[in-house]
């Protein structure tokens, strides 16, 4: 499987109507953003065992996963401009 995340921050730049440029996006920006994808699905299987253990919802938790998303929307969004 190509690497998706790279992928979808890349830019492509066309010059004329037959010839487009790519910049590729800084490694440490790959990097960053599969950090916060992994801790996403981390901190989401926590909510999920802690509702299935505790059988309550925790706020605290789910703030926590939505910073992520927020994150990793932000640096999508971002880095296309």
């Amino acid at each position: 499987m190509k690497d998706w995340i790279k992928r979808a921050l890349t830019k492509k730049i066309r010059q004329q109507e037959t010839t487009t440029t790519e910049i590729q996006p800084d490694p440490r920006l790959v990097y960053g953003a599969k950090f916060t994808i992994a801790m996403t699905l981390c901190l989401s299987a926590l909510e999920i065992a802690h509702m299935i253990v505790l059988g309550k919802w925790n706020s605290e938790i789910f703030a926590a996963i939505t910073d992520l998303i927020g994150s990793i929307s932000g640096i999508l969004i971002g880095s296309k401009s």
